[in-house]
Order: C-alpha cells, then sequence, then structure tokens
C-alpha cells in the first residue's frame, strides 16, 4: 500500500493512494500520525474505505511533518565513498537534521543568501513503526513501517571547512549549517508500506536535474544495510514511531562530480523503485525587511 498525506479545501489529510485515486483515512493530518496511532498495521488487513479523490485535485505533502528523530547516515555507498576517496567506514556515521528541514513533493528547496553550492543527494529513506530498542539486524525490519524517497540536500560551502581536506578543522565538518536550513530535507512523494518494498537491498534511486541524470545507483552498494543501520542505532536510542532513518546517497553529487551546484528556476526530480518519483524546484530565498520581522 502506498500512502500520502495531502492538503483539499483547505484540510490536510491522509489516503491510501492507488491507480492515481486517493481513499482518505479519516482522522489523522499526515502519514506520521498513522503511524503513531498504530495504523499502518490495521491497514493491512482491511480494505480502505472513504471518500476518493484524483490525486491531480489535491496538494500533495511531505508523508511526515513532525518526527521525533531524523537521522541522516554519512557514506554508505561504496561509490560514493570512492567518488570522494573515502575508505568505507568501520561502523556506520550519523548526523541529524531537524522537522523544519522537510519539505514535500512540489515544494520548494529553497537557495539561501547564506549558501553558493547547494546540492542533492537521493536517498532511500525507513520510517519507524514501532517502539524500539536493542533490536538485532534479524529483527531490524519488523520494525519498519515504509519507505520513502529523501533528497539530503546540503550546502558544501557551509558544511566543509576552508582548505579541506588538506586543512582540517579540527572540530571537524559543519553538519547544521551544511546540511540543516530550512527545506533541507524534501520527502515524498508516498510512503510505501513493507508489502511494497519486499527487499530494500535490492532497489534502484536516481536523481536528474533539469531532466538530466546527475545520480544513479542502488540500494545493493550501501555499506550498511536498512537492517544493520536500525540495529547499530537502536544500541544506544530508543527508536519511536515516525521517526525517520535516510540511509545515504550514490555516486554523482555536485561537490565531487563536477556538475553545476542548484540554482533558482532548477527542478530537481529524486526517484526510488517501488516508491515514486519526488519533483521539487529550486527558488531563491526571500529575506524579510527588518520592518517586518517580529521577533517575539
Amino acid at each position: 500500500m502506498k500512502l500520502v498525506s495531502y492538503e483539499t479545501e483547505g484540510v490536510r489529510r491522509v489516503g491510501a493512494l492507488e491507480g492515481g485515486r486517493v481513499t482518505e483515512i479519516a482522522g489523522y493530518s499526515d502519514v506520521g500520525e498513522l503511524i503513531a496511532a498504530g495504523g499502518v498495521d490495521a491497514l493491512g488487513r482491511k480494505k480502505v474505505a472513504g471518500a476518493e479523490v484524483d490525486l491531480r485535485d489535491v496538494k500533495v505533502r511531505a508523508p511526515l511533518t513532525a518526527p521525533d528523530k531524523v537521522l541522516m547516515a554519512a557514506v554508505n555507498y561504496r561509490a560514493h565513498g570512492a567518488e570522494q576517496k573515502t575508505e568505507p567506514p568501520s561502523e556506520p556515521y550519523f548526523f541529524t537534521k531537524f522537522a523544519s528541514c522537510i519539505v514535500g513533493d512540489g515544494a520548494s528547496i529553497i537557495a539561501p543568501t547564506a549558501s553558493a553550492k547547494v546540492d542533492w543527494e537521493v536517498e532511500l529513506a525507513v520510517v519507524i513503526g514501532k517502539r524500539c530498542k536493542h533490536v538485532s539486524k534479524s529483527e531490524a525490519l519488523s520494525c519498519v513501517a515504509g519507505y520513502t524517497v529523501a533528497n539530503d540536500v546540503s550546502f558544501r560551502d557551509l558544511q566543509i571547512p576552508d582548505g579541506w581536506p588538506q586543512k582540517a578543522n579540527p572540530l571537524g565538518q559543519n553538519w547544521v549549517m551544511g546540511k540543516a536550513l530550512d527545506s533541507a530535507l524534501p520527502l515524498g512523494p508516498c510512503l510505501a508500506t513493507p508489502d511494497e518494498i519486499p527487499d530494500p537491498q535490492r532497489l534502484s534511486l536516481s536523481l536528474k536535474v533539469n531532466g538530466v541524470e546527475r545520480q544513479r545507483g542502488s540500494t545493493e552498494d550501501m555499506i550498511f544495510t536498512v537492517a544493520e543501520l536500525i540495529e547499530r542505532l537502536s544500541a544506544g536510542i530508543t527508536l519511536l514511531p515516525g521517526d525517520l532513518i535516510s540511509t545515504g546517497t550514490p555516486a554523482g553529487v555536485a561537490l565531487f562530480s563536477g556538475a553545476p551546484y542548484l540554482k533558482p528556476g532548477d527542478m530537481v526530480e529524486a526517484t526510488v523503485e517501488g516508491i515514486g518519483t519526488l519533483h521539487n524546484p529550486v527558488e531563491a530565498e526571500q529575506r524579510p525587511s527588518a520592518r517586518s520581522l517580529k521577533l517575539f
């Protein structure tokens, strides 16, 4: 089943997507709420019945808007490590983003005035379905509510110290400013439940900018599988329903490929097999005037 968060008549709703039609699942404003209420497991045992609308007649939102945790795996594809001449890590490395980074299908990636090097990273994102801790690799996928497409938007001139890698900052890369500005995590267009994705390690993924393919890879190239990432995180962190784990990107980012960085007017399309394509235009940041700012 594919689940979408959408808006119609000014009201945010959740629905099941099939054949371009959305059937409402009443009582929820986004898929994250449905997951938190345990509703995703129940959906697999009953037919969804509710008002139907055409997907073209609604505004699609990000499937999740307020996860408790947003956890991102760094350098988790062999090809991505090779393009930056990095040895494969011996254990997963994670950084975080914020709920304020999340935008949905069709929403704009904001090119901020603070950065001139806005980059892309298509990723498979995993959504946790139940509270769990100390989960073994063999049990990990039973804790998954579903999968979605993520674009780990990065601001390379803020992320990477001047002179890197020869002249490294003793504190390392700036993960917050380089990864977690507003609109830095497009998600969507839907959440595919596990029955749609029988094996998350056999999915193709790709990204285009203005119709030109910039990334193509397969989740088979992951250094650490989805199950291994969940096992590692849950060893010390209680994972909650709706928590998001993004699993890394294949080769082809602008930083290492020499492709032009994103600019206002560009269109980014990120695709993961079995889920769909996430479309996001790039828009210049509009800074408010000092007169319009309200601090409190």
